[in-house]
């Protein structure tokens, strides 16, 4: 089985964070920075990473802001 892509195991891992009450609505995530630095990737990985969590409406960015998780009860599916 293919590993997945780094930009898909690090959404699955905030989704995982804000699934787990780690982080909550209104949270400001990390700068890509920061975020490369602790998964060790680059920058473009980190803005797939953005780009997916925003597509399934898990983060909003705002320019010059940063970007922030959304409410859960918006996007998180009961099973």
């Amino acid at each position: 089985m293919p590993a997945l892509p780094d930009y898909f195991r690090i959404s699955n891992a905030i989704i995982a964070d804000v699934k787990q009450g780690r982080m909550k609505a209104g949270d400001k995530l990390p700068s890509i920075a920061e975020l490369c630095d602790k998964y060790r990737v680059s920058p473009s990985t980190i803005r797939l990473v953005f780009v997916r969590l925003e597509a399934l409406e898990v983060i909003d960015r705002y320019q010059g802001k940063g970007v922030f998780v959304t409410d859960p009860k918006t996007w998180l599916r009961k099973p």
